[in-house]
């Protein structure tokens, strides 16, 4: 049989390099932005709710049948603001207790009971009754629904914006039952405005701001304003915070659905006429202060800000771009929300209408 040696081997004949180079993109284009989006979003398809959960964490559930005054001490002193609910008379699941359960019941005695009649009954009040008062005030009822842990954080996300909940509980049906994206997150270098992130004022900066609320579809309060007529805006707009302003918009502080639920725990239901300046003086001292950014940040700046200082919103206010025009820095301008960025992260999917019953076929 014959070898080849060295000598008589064939010559290799070697190929030239390509010459042609990879195309490089300025680290501020929308392609570098994209790029980042599309990571996050397969980082979120491809993680469970699951690998979200920290090595140690405290889960509380309240029993329907409890009183909802026992129920709010109980989420005050293990400092969360919502917990599922379970019915202990059919062995099910019955929803979530959130602050916002709390501020429609604040706004139901406030319409049909005087003080003294709203502190008695209070103390008897048991939270299987919300979702009736929910009904007496025409706000939309929360749907009750659910994923299982295992389930991808995108469907997670798409869950929340379909119900525009703020939190979901995660059921499993048996007994079984990080990662960092900080290079990612950098390559969101596109900037709030251009990404139309949040809620803005409608009146540009600049234009003279006019009629009964001149920073609409925001709502506003200023420091003279009675904590019951902001409690009125959380019920009535489902919402959790309404930023403080001076007489020339300038951002001086932000007043939250927790804020009331800390003087209720007070025990001072007849101090909610004080004003908005005497009820942040007992704000809770674990409050984060708030955190504002410009339309100008970027995402990525956003989410440093976020991860930072750990708050569900962020206070967009006019920064020297708008000042150029003829605005004012640090007046309001919008407010970002976790829902807000959830929204654009998950992206334009197709997420159906909840029909009725699926609740109890969720899991």
């Amino acid at each position: 049989m014959a070898t080849l040696s060295p000598a008589t081997s064939p010559k290799v004949v070697k190929r030239k390099g390509s010459v042609r180079r990879p195309r490089l993109y300025p680290p501020d284009s929308i392609e570098v932005h994209n790029a980042g989006l599309n990571s996050i979003r397969n980082f979120l398809k491809c993680h469970s709710c699951y690998d979200a959960f920290p090595v140690s964490f405290r889960l509380i559930v309240l029993d329907t049948k409890l009183n909802v005054m026992k129920a709010l001490q109980c989420l005050l002193l293990n400092g969360v603001v919502s917990a599922p609910l379970w019915n202990s008379s059919i062995s099910k699941f019955a929803g979530m207790l959130t602050v916002l359960d709390i501020i429609h019941l604040i706004q139901y005695y406030y319409h049909t009971a005087s003080y003294d009649v709203a502190a008695a009954d209070v103390e008897h009040f048991r939270l299987e009754s919300l979702r009736e008062i929910e009904k007496e005030l025409g706000v939309a009822q929360p749907p009750l629904l659910r994923e299982h842990p295992m389930s991808s954080l995108y469907d997670a996300g798409k869950l929340l914006i379909q119900t525009h909940a703020r939190r979901l509980p995660l059921l499993d049906n048996d007994s079984e039952t990080g990662h960092e994206c900080t290079k990612d997150i950098q390559q969101l270098n596109q900037s709030l405005r251009k990404l139309k992130i949040g809620t803005y004022v409608a009146s540009p900066p600049g234009e003279p701001k006019e009629g009964p609320n001149p920073y609409y579809p925001l709502a506003t309060a200023s420091l003279d304003t009675a904590v019951f007529d902001v409690v009125h805006m959380f019920s009535e707009r489902a919402i959790s915070a309404v930023p403080i302003i001076d007489e020339e918009g300038i951002v001086v502080n932000l007043y939250e659905t927790v804020d009331v639920i800390t003087l209720v725990r007070l025990g001072a239901y007849q101090s909610l006429d004080i004003k908005i300046r005497d009820a942040l003086t007992q704000r809770s001292p674990d409050f984060p202060g708030v955190v504002v950014c410009t339309a100008s940040d970027s995402l990525g700046t956003l989410f440093q800000l976020v991860k930072k200082r750990r708050v569900h919103r962020l206070v967009v206010v006019e920064g020297e771009e708008e000042e150029r025009q003829g605005g004012k820095k640090g007046r309001l301008l919008g407010m970002i929300t976790l829902s807000d960025v959830l929204r654009y992260l998950i992206g334009n999917v197709d997420i159906p209408e909840v029909q009725e019953g699926e609740e109890e076929t969720k899991s």
